[in-house]
Parts: structure tokens; sequence; C-alpha cells
């Protein structure tokens, strides 16, 4: 099974149809975002292309494909116009092979405070920086960045996990980082 994990979209509907593109061209079985899906909140300027009902629009067409979790810029509104369900806290997720993904969006847990039950890869959002690391344990932790508003010199990307690899990606497909399992 292949896995994307996306971040903090706010509202950019442009954005957002680039990671579904990437989402087709990947071949991937489940779209996994982190949250902070429509609002840009108030510290964030407008996104590219800044347009949260057509992003819920498109969202709403990959619903069956699609596990979300509700960041703290996500409102009852945006799961109003979202036709499936925004989690709160943290999900576990089996990815198969055994192994378990551990998601959030970051501002409740995050790579210094993971929740006592994660699993093999805990992965989370909020920070709008990208990155990947391998722990002493073997826990594979990271963050896909943003989808629109990517900070601390990191690019607009996501996370793919398939069979072999934990993979860091622009939007442009691009691998920045990989980790094997």
């Amino acid at each position: 099974m292949k896995v994307m994990v996306a971040s903090d979209l706010h509202g950019s509907f442009e954005n957002g149809k680039k990671l579904m593109e990437r989402f087709e061209a990947e071949k991937a079985d489940k779209l996994v975002l982190l949250g902070d899906l429509y609002y840009h909140g108030p510290r964030n300027p407008l996104t590219e292309g800044y347009d949260p009902m057509a992003l819920a629009t498109l969202l709403n067409h990959y619903k069956d494909k699609i596990f979300a979790i509700k960041g703290n810029c996500d409102s009852e509104v945006d799961e109003m116009v979202s036709e499936f369900k925004l989690n709160y806290g943290y999900a576990n997720i089996e990815i198969g092979g055994g192994r378990i993904l551990t998601v959030t969006h970051g501002h409740l847990y995050d790579n210094t405070s993971l929740p006592k039950d994660s699993g093999d890869v805990f992965l989370f959002g909020h920070i709008h920086t990208g990155f990947l690391e391998k722990r002493g344990d073997g826990k594979i932790i990271g963050n896909p960045g943003s989808v629109s508003l990517p900070k601390n010199g990191t690019q607009k990307g996501y996370i793919l996990i398939d069979g072999q690899a934990v993979m860091l990606k622009n939007l442009d497909g691009n691998t920045i980082d990989r980790i094997e399992f």
C-alpha cells in the first residue's frame, strides 16, 4: 500500500491541485491530511490561489481515499464543507507489513512529545518545515512541510510511504530525503 501524507494547505486551490496531481502520478492508495486545510490563519499571508471552497470541492472528489486530522486552524465550518471526517488529536493507521503510522497535526504532539502508543513512523504537520529522521530506537519521525506555505528554506512537499521506505518529496515529485524501513 502507498500512503501519501500532506499538511497545511491553508486554502490554496492551486497547490491543492498540484498535490492531487502528484497523488494520481504516485498511484497512492490513501491520502492522509495533517490539518489546516482551508483557513490560512491570522499569522499567515493568503496563499497562492486562495480559494477554500474550490479546494474543499477538489478534496471531496477523493473523500473515500482521505484520512484527515483536524489542525489548529480548522473549524466546524471546515467540517461542514468536507465530505470526509476531520479526526481530532492523533491516530494510528496500519500501513502494511505490520507497520503502524501515527499521525497528528503537531500542535498537540510533535517530535519532542509523541503519544505513548505511537507507531513505527510518526508524522506531524503544523511547523511547515519538511524533514525526516530515523531515531536510535528505529522509529522514523517526520514532517511533510506545507503544501502551500513552506518555512525555514524548505520546499512545498509531501511524504510518500511505500512498503520499503518513507520519502520526503517536493510538489514536482523529486525526492528530497528517503529513509528505508
